[in-house]
């Protein structure tokens, strides 16, 4: 896998250090939204409906602006969230004590159940040519299991932002129940954004609310964010300063044109959103990899009632 370390954390190595670490530093203002996962736990989906919810269900459209609308911090660094559009939600897959904390400013942190996060985390490394990984998913899984992917250990991401779970500025929701529930998972986010301002507008007219469940459906997202992911990894540097792309993106386009002039880049397209199911892991999980995960997952849930999330999804 193509990683790099920064000050000890490991990130893709396609991101730009002076971009993380500007991150890292950045100050939040009273009004910012943070949407926070662990990768592969829901994170665009997210975007898509918490943008979805500011504009009362009108659809996005097919440009490149719902990227620096909802920023993808650590990526684009801290330039990219002071003058983004507000109202906005910053992406982070940051754990919480390197996230940039405010008791002002609100945090969504959406988690998944470990086996579907570890397979939809192999497909994006390998379908990503960002990741470049090449390794089966055997490999794969010892790599995840252990703790030593992007983005450190999973276990260490869920217990750090479960501790705050029940901070004001915290919603804590998971991946599971917003696929079962989502237009009550999507009132459930908005309450928590502004009840006056983005709830109570959705009960009071449900065509917005259906308009937001339509248009944040894996479908209906994965139809244009896997060609816009292509366009992406195939820009060029110029096509990107000329789309007007934030500067971490046209840094990592840049990147990506090199790896291409030098044969090192992977030809198959991106599959950026692949299947958004649940249970998927029982596909590519062996019986001794189900138990295994089992061990680690009771071991480091001891005493909390994270065990109580996924009993009928593991």
């Amino acid at each position: 896998m193509a990683s790099q370390f920064v000050d000890g954390f490991q990130i893709p190595a396609m991101f730009s250090v002076e971009a993380f670490r500007s991150a890292l530093k950045y100050k939040p203002r009273d009004d910012d939204i943070f949407i926070v996962t662990y990768p592969k736990c829901g994170t665009t989906w997210a975007q898509h409906i918490l943008a979805l919810i500011f504009q009362q269900g009108e659809p996005l459209g097919e440009d490149w602006n719902f990227l620096s609308a909802s920023p993808f911090l650590e990526l684009l660094g801290a330039e990219s969230a002071e003058t983004m559009a507000r109202p906005g939600a910053i992406k982070v897959h940051l754990p919480f004590h390197l996230t940039p904390w405010s008791d002002k400013a609100k945090y969504v942190y959406l988690t998944r159940n470990p086996k579907d996060t570890c397979v939809s985390f192999f497909h994006h490394v390998t379908s990503n040519p960002a990741h470049g990984f090449n390794g089966t998913f055997d490999e794969f899984f010892e790599i995840f299991l252990s703790g030593k992917n992007d983005y450190g250990d999973y276990f260490d991401h869920l217990l750090g932002w479960y501790e705050h779970r029940n901070d004001n500025n915290v919603l804590f929701v998971t991946y599971e129940e917003m696929k079962e529930n989502p237009h009550q998972a999507i009132l459930k986010i908005a309450w928590f954004l502004d009840d006056e301002k983005y709830a109570e507008p959705l009960r009071q007219d449900r065509k917005k609310l259906e308009n937001i469940v339509k248009h944040s459906s894996f479908k209906e997202m994965k139809a244009s964010l896997n060609v816009r992911m292509d366009q992406l990894f195939n820009m060029s540097s110029e096509d990107a300063k000329n789309a007007g792309l934030p500067k971490g993106m046209v840094d990592m386009a840049s990147k990506m044109e090199s790896l291409r002039v030098s044969g090192e880049s992977p030809t198959k397209p991106c599959n950026f959103a692949r299947k958004g199911i649940i249970g998927d892991w029982r596909n590519f999980f062996s019986e001794d990899q189900s138990r295994r995960m089992d061990g680690k997952f009771a071991e480091r849930t001891k005493g909390t009632k994270i065990e109580n999330f996924w009993k009928e999804y593991m």
